[in-house]
């Protein structure tokens, strides 16, 4: 009985971790939790792959619904006021003593809500302009500073078989859009849609599509607009620098990439965004911990290192960088995003996010595929976002 005892209390604190991360993400999230188990005999981490962020947030709700929610879950920045809000996400400043002091600026608080820490970044990034640097050298183009030079750049790259540019319209890419040219989505916690950057961005968009100089995608779309540009049907997209290496993963890129900062006027910043491990309510006291320790060692130089090979994510630590020199020496282009640190700003932390968002994305494809009007479509969207706030 005694050794059965001694048995049951080794026994390590199981944590099931829902993920939303694609290959080649997965596999060094898999690895670092491979190496944290393997290192930490208290504890033990089960990754599971739920979907990509929209089916995992689905998941989520179905299991908060049955009390079948694990206690470890990676989500989007966006989520974590709402987590908060809804008492869905627990508070982890009690396990975060003792942190290193080389985190960039404004990172951790990414995770921070309401003067607490309710989410751990690990996988942060900004949004680049990706080009086909081949169709750009044949006309002897650079890449675009200003959307005005977008405009001009996209007109020159257009054919009668490609477009110069994509527009997606989902939230996050028009909301790169209307931040980089000055502009919020949202002001003291309210939606703005109406205001005039915001209206101004959207006009800039249609104009692009209408001009014939930029193709439409909606967000059921998306997936077709990175088969568009691999297969030379349009020329130039924003998209997280995150993005790079789930592309090349998938399929062979058949010309140069051309990576450049995303054109930004002189008060335009950057959205950050990505993913966060967030401990929900019903966890117990061992497995916060548990999940703390993960993020503990996800951070540590080494892990940090490899885990930027693999996702082109931010390295949230000084640390790291010396680690990453030769991955940066090696291919330049990887550096542009973290070349804007000093520009981003979160891009959203609205808990009424995931209530509104689609308002606004109808908005965007009912102007932009449909040929609405910009500021008429946008006061609708703005009206429908003002009645489901709560506050």
């Amino acid at each position: 009985m005694a050794l059965l005892g001694t048995a049951f209390a080794q026994r390590p604190t199981e944590v099931l971790f829902w993920h939303t991360l694609d290959s080649p993400a997965r596999e060094a999230l898999e690895k670092i939790v491979a190496d944290f188990n393997a290192q930490r005999r208290e504890y033990r981490i089960n990754p599971q792959y739920v979907g990509d962020l929209r089916e995992g947030a689905l998941k989520l709700t179905a299991a908060l619904r049955a009390g079948t929610a694990p206690p470890l879950y990676y989500g989007e920045l966006s989520f974590v006021s709402r987590a908060v809000q809804e008492n869905l996400a627990l508070p982890l400043d009690e396990y975060l003593g003792n942190l290193p002091g080389d985190f960039y600026h404004g990172l951790l608080e990414t995770g921070r809500f309401r003067g607490r820490t309710y989410a751990l970044p690990v996988e942060l990034h900004l949004p680049v302009l990706f080009f086909n640097a081949d169709q750009m050298a044949a006309r002897r183009l650079n890449p675009p500073q200003t959307w005005d030079d977008l405009a001009k750049v996209a007109q020159a790259l257009t054919t009668r078989a490609a477009k110069g540019f994509t527009v997606i319209s989902d939230v996050y890419s028009f909301n790169a859009v209307v931040m980089s040219r000055g502009g919020q989505l949202l002001r003291e916690g309210r939606p703005n849609f109406t205001d005039a950057r915001v209206v101004q961005s959207l006009e800039y968009l249609q104009n692009l599509v209408r001009s014939g100089h930029a193709q439409s995608r909606n967000i059921a779309e998306a997936q077709f607009a990175l088969v568009d540009f691999v297969r030379t049907k349009t020329f130039m997209g924003i998209a997280p620098i995150t993005v790079w290496p789930v592309l090349e993963k998938r399929t062979p890129i058949p010309f140069r990439l051309g990576v450049a900062p995303v054109p930004r006027t002189p008060d335009g910043r950057l959205p950050l965004a990505g993913g966060t491990l967030l401990v929900l309510r019903g966890a117990s006291e061992a497995q916060a911990k548990a999940a703390v320790a993960l993020w503990r060692h996800w951070m540590e130089p080494a892990s940090l290192a490899e885990w930027v090979r693999a996702t082109y994510a931010l390295p949230l630590r000084r640390a790291a960088q010396p680690l990453l020199e030769d991955f940066y020496r090696e291919d330049p282009r990887r550096r542009v995003a973290f070349a804007g640190l000093e520009q981003a700003a979160p891009w959203v932390q609205d808990p009424e996010v995931t209530l509104w968002y689609s308002f606004l994305e109808e908005a965007l494809e009912r102007a932009l595929k449909g040929n609405a009007n910009p500021r008429q479509v946008l006061e609708e969207a703005q009206r429908k976002a003002l009645a489901v706030e709560r506050r």
